[in-house]
């Protein structure tokens, strides 16, 4: 770095943050990150919980795991010499929690369809689809493989740009069984939404362009499962994806990058002097002192790589009109995740292997919880690191409670929801998902500990998209000047640091300012 290098300040100190921070100081940027809370990594930061005789395991207290559907978090994990700590998940799979077939009857439990995107099945041959679906809906989704049931429509919409949800999409191909026992846990499970308000060129591109050239839908799932990399659809890393936060990190401290943390970006503004732009950095009240003094920092190139409802409000006021109030994305419910470690020899055999998503129709009262992640069954290193456990019955799950979709005032179990009812709730809805005896798991449970996240996912609806395209658009008229995240990329790993690398660290018509 010379002495002339060009300044730089990244706004947000999440995993978008940490990657823009170092690709700008790796070119060269004498670059600052400002972070309003106390800690970094947003989403993808570690939990330390606690257990017996002073032990501990660190676990991821948000993303666990990556898509491998695209080389981006690959890459990185190679650059930042992790490459030895990369692991695939058990291939055992996981399960479906489906409400009863026929009025009065038993919630089942069923196995997930292993081809399948976004739980659209690509083999309606397949054993575990029969079993999801029964026999009605099955010969309902086997329309959409004949040759005479027209794709016309989505062949105009194809050519039209026009918006199309993913319940759309598949009510039309395969009706409504599909949609409501294998597309709608999955949807609500992974984006914590409606299949039906949910984009699907964001959760699933290109299976339109798929679908209109093979004329079938479930031939489209395959066709684009054929064409990903063989093996697990996703990999995550020994100690858990928290550690790549933390190689981030590293990397920023050897740069001597600068890290606020307890430092918020109040405003933005352009430099006057025709130098870039400007930020007005505040740190938070502390106890027994006040609000620090307003410091404001002139900087070549600002990114802002906070939530969306946050971006929005740094980015409107300079946007001349561009970005109003009216379309300011809107706070998410949020959601709360429990995490729980007990003894639970019923728990070996992985009964439900690596966890469950857990459809929408099935009533609150019975389980709350939208998915549950057998932990120690996904990742062998997690079983390893409770292997102290008596006679190695120890086990860790995690559930998520809480869909973006939910009013913010919901009485469904969420982010507003007390901790000692996500407590008692994760307990009961952990033994029905798995079918092991309540009573022996609340006698074995040795933690419970709950993390919120309030803007951790995005909205993926058409509407959204439209939001982002207009911010993006007019980003292109403002030279120094990036927004990065989830809320712009979309949801997962893959998605934000493939769009980091290509605005910040990318092609030579990104390296502006």
């Amino acid at each position: 770095m010379t002495a002339g290098a060009s300044s730089a300040v990244v706004i947000g100190g999440g995993i978008a943050g940490l990657l823009s921070a170092w690709e700008l100081a790796r070119a060269g940027h004498r670059t600052t990150l400002v972070e309003a809370t106390g800690a970094l990594g947003g989403c993808v930061a570690p939990r330390r919980v606690a257990l017996p005789a002073g032990q501990s395991i660190t676990l991821d207290a948000g993303a666990e795991s990556f898509a491998v559907r695209t080389p981006a978090v690959r890459g990185l994990i190679d650059e930042l010499g992790l490459a030895q700590a990369v692991v695939e998940p058990n291939p055992a799979g996981s399960w479906l929690y489906l409400p009863p077939e026929e009025p009065g009857g038993r919630h089942r439990a069923v196995p997930s369809p292993r081809l399948g995107i976004v739980g659209i099945p690509g083999d309606l041959d397949a054993p575990e689809v029969a079993e999801a679906l029964g026999p009605e809906a099955l010969a309902r989704a086997r329309q959409d493989l004949d040759p005479a049931r027209p794709v016309e429509r989505w062949r105009r919409t194809l050519h039209d740009g026009g918006p199309v949800t993913v319940g759309a999409l598949v009510r039309d191909r395969m009706g409504d069984g599909v949609l409501a026992g294998l597309v709608a846990p999955v949807v609500a499970g992974v984006h914590s939404a409606d299949p039906d308000t949910v984009d699907l060129r964001t959760v699933a591109p290109g299976l339109l362009e798929a679908l209109v050239e093979t004329g079938s839908l479930s031939r489209a799932v395959a066709a684009r499962r054929s064409a990903a990399p063989p093996g697990a659809v996703v990999a995550s890393l020994r100690g858990g994806m928290n550690t790549l936060t933390a190689a981030l990190a590293a990397e920023l401290a050897h740069r001597g990058v600068p890290v606020l943390t307890g430092t918020r970006a109040q405003a933005l503004d352009r430099d006057l002097e025709g130098r870039g732009w400007t930020v007005r950095l505040t740190r938070p009240e502390r106890p027994g002192a006040g609000a620090g003094e307003p410091v404001t920092v002139t900087a070549d190139r600002v990114v802002v790589a906070t939530d969306g409802p946050r971006a929005w409000d740094l980015l409107a006021p300079v946007s001349r009109g561009a970005l109003t109030a009216a379309n300011r994305p809107p706070e998410g419910a949020g959601v709360a995740l429990v995490t729980l470690v007990a003894d639970a020899a019923g728990l070996d055999a992985n009964p439900r292997g690596t966890g469950l998503l857990v459809s929408p129709s099935v009533a609150g009262e019975v389980v709350g919880a939208k998915a549950l992640t057998h932990l120690s069954a996904k990742w062998d290193w997690v079983r390893r690191a409770l292997a102290a456990g008596p006679a190695g019955h120890r086990h860790a799950l995690r559930l998520s409670y809480g869909r973006v979709s939910d009013a913010p005032d919901s009485a469904a179990p969420g982010f507003r929801t007390p901790d000692a009812d996500l407590r008692r709730m994760a307990v009961a809805d952990a033994a029905a998902l798995t079918g092991v005896n309540h009573a022996d798991l609340a006698g074995g449970l040795i933690e419970a500990s709950v993390v919120r996240w309030r803007s951790a996912l995005p909205a993926a609806t058409p509407e959204h998209r439209a939001r982002v395209g207009a911010a993006r658009d007019w980003l292109e008229s403002e030279p120094g000047l990036d927004v990065v995240g989830a809320w712009v990329a979309g949801t997962g790993l893959a998605a934000v640091v493939a769009d980091v690398r290509h605005r910040i660290g990318g092609t030579p018509d990104r390296q502006r300012g």
